[in-house]
């Protein structure tokens, strides 16, 4: 970029940033004359979480025009997309909102971290103050951008295509890794110059993993956390397909739309694996059919299900040896995905006991089982100890240093000869790569999954691709050791891929990948987190709060972080829900084992 460039690119920035903050002004302004005319200038209703009588009203229409100034920064890439932008400062409102009123203004004021009902009640009024500032903050902006175009045009020239045949590129799994390859490929100029992406997954939808466990304890709705696959793709051709084998010698991918439907031939020349994983049992008896695993929303809706169904029969159960079943809840695996289901349990069981007057808090028993001495190995042992305390502060049980022998209908076994009478297993302790992935002819390491190059190409296969769970990617920086399965890795592997692809179509190197974990959050319930972050640690309340701001941000989809923020906004008044959605005729409240799933899904989950 010469010069010239850069200047003309400075002076957008600044145009955007200053109707940002005349939009962002004006917004304030109408947010001040609201509360004025209720009468709440006394109250802390403004946007730092104060009040809005005094000195206290200039600060305010300051912190309004430089808010709507980074807005418009941000606004300026999507400035014609009016319903993402209206809902993103929707959105913006509401965040602030519980950073202002709920937790800046008790700071100031020396009222502590911890909220309270009582200051949410205090706070409450100036919700809709929040909400509006932040919507007319947005319909300013895009009114003001709209009228500096009419008066402004800007004639931008057409790209030209080459003509020819287009070189056709499939990706296999609708996960991070898959979409983020798509959605890098969508963005390249090469996709101007003959390419054409298809995309291939079980589900029409990428699932966001990290808040699976909340949909299985009731605090996020199901439909909240996944964005479809055409809507954060849409210059992809998407197929909701399985996918029965991939022929390597012929380069087709073979699919199926439905059980009873023929097989069809997706032709490429250059695929990407990205299929994830699915559990692994380990081959130990009765573990996969008495057990719950969570890798997909099919699988939090029917734990969910599975715990409120127990909680209704152990109501009116007076025998003891089976309410004790009824009411013991176990999770085998201290990992990530581990630690946040049983706390997310806890959490779900506590806030609907009111409605079941026959339990009595005593008789309600959590158990995490693990095959270390401590849990969350992933992070410092400090962090670790820390959460492990908090949870047992909280009435977890932890049985570590032991590994399951096998589980029935009535509990599960241990190695050590002890059992653990319950009906409710959810297995979290291993993954292994799709089986789908024996249909290609390559290297695999012992567990099955795909060996890859420093470039993410498949060792001995000059067109085919992995990133994910389903490939083992070397580590450059830690000779010998290879780049962990989880949903960060895979996004940018999914993005490095891309790249690469379209460097090798334009006949140039595919460059390796690199990358650096920025950090590790888990989410222990109850206000309370751990966090690692590019060294740095945090718990507690702060933690819990980086996890909720990274990952919303991270949400795929303005809709789905507006949705997600006000499930979590109302889980924090109101208690969880108990409505059974289905008739659960999968669960084993009945003693029987639940029906194994299908059949793999083709998708890469990266959430451990």
């Amino acid at each position: 970029m010469n010069l010239l460039e850069r200047w003309d690119a400075s002076g957008a920035l600044r145009r955007t940033a200053l109707t940002g903050g005349a939009s962002g002004l004006l917004a304030g302004a109408v947010f001040w004359w609201t509360i004025q005319s209720q009468g709440m200038t006394s109250t802390t209703t403004g946007l730092l979480g104060s009040s809005m009588s005094g000195g206290w009203i200039v600060l305010h229409l300051v912190a309004s025009a430089a808010a709507g100034a980074v807005l418009g920064t941000i606004w300026r890439h999507h400035s014609t997309r009016y319903a993402a932008t209206v809902s993103g400062g929707l959105l913006f409102g509401l965040l602030w909102w519980i950073a202002g009123p709920l937790t800046f203004g008790p700071l100031v004021r020396g009222d502590g971290t911890e909220w309270s009902i009582l200051q949410g009640q205090e706070a409450f009024p100036s919700l809709i103050g929040h909400l509006l500032y932040g919507g007319l903050a947005a319909i300013g902006f895009l009114g003001m951008t709209a009228a500096n175009r009419r008066l402004r045009p800007v004639a931008e020239p057409a790209e030209a295509v080459p003509a020819g045949p287009k070189s056709r590129v499939v990706i296999v799994g609708g996960g991070f890794g898959g979409v983020g390859a798509a959605q890098r490929l969508e963005q390249l100029p090469s996709r101007g110059a003959g390419l054409e992406t298809s995309l291939v997954s079980q589900s029409n939808y990428m699932l966001f993993t990290p808040m699976l466990a909340e949909v299985a304890s009731s605090a996020l709705d199901a439909q909240h956390i996944s964005a479809p696959v055409r809507a954060v793709c849409p210059n992809t051709q998407f197929h909701r397909a399985d996918v029965e084998s991939i022929d390597a010698e012929r380069r087709v991918v073979r699919v199926r739309t439905d059980p009873s439907a023929p097989i069809d031939e997706l032709p490429y020349d250059q695929l990407v694996l990205a299929l994830g994983s699915v559990p692994s049992y380990h081959g130990l008896p009765g573990l996969e059919e008495h057990s719950f695993s969570l890798k997909s929303l099919a699988d939090a809706t029917r734990l969910r299900n599975h715990v409120i169904s127990l909680l209704e029969r152990a109501d009116l159960e007076i025998g003891e040896v089976d309410r004790r079943r009824l009411l013991t809840f176990v999770v085998v695996g201290g990992g990530f995905a581990g630690t946040e289901v049983i706390a997310e349990l806890l959490d779900l069981v506590r806030s609907v006991a009111r409605y079941y007057q026959n339990i009595h808090p005593d008789e309600l028993r959590f158990v995490l089982v693990h095959s270390r001495d401590r849990i969350l190995p992933e992070l410092s042992p400090g962090l670790g100890g820390y959460a492990l305390n908090k949870l047992r502060q909280r009435g977890i049980e932890f049985i570590l240093n032991e590994r399951l022998a096998g589980a029935d209908s009535e509990g599960i076994s241990l190695q050590s000869g002890a059992r653990v009478e319950t009906r409710t297993l959810v297995w979290t302790a291993g993954n292994q790569p799709n089986p789908l992935l024996a249909t290609v002819p390559c290297e695999k390491s012992r567990g099955g999954a795909v060996l890859v190059d420093g470039t993410l190409r498949v060792r001995g296969m000059a067109d085919t691709w992995a990133v994910g769970d389903c490939a083992q990617i070397p580590d450059p920086d830690n000779e010998g050791k290879f780049y962990p399965p989880t949903a960060q890795h895979a996004l940018r592997e999914g993005k490095h891929v891309a790249e690469n692809i379209a460097a090798v179509l334009e006949g140039g190197t595919p460059k390796q990948f690199r990358f650096r974990a920025i950090g590790l959050l888990v989410a222990l319930g109850h206000l309370t987190g751990v966090a690692e972050i590019r060294g740095l640690r945090f718990s507690g309340l702060i933690a819990w709060l980086m996890w909720r701001t990274i990952y919303l941000s991270k949400l795929p989809g303005t809709e789905r972080k507006v949705r997600v923020a006000l499930d979590w906004g109302l889980d924090l008044i109101f208690p969880r829900d108990i409505v059974v959605t289905s008739a659960s005729t999968e669960s084993r409240v009945d003693g029987a084992p639940r029906a194994a799933p299908a059949g793999p899904p083709a998708r890469a989950e990266g959430d451990d």
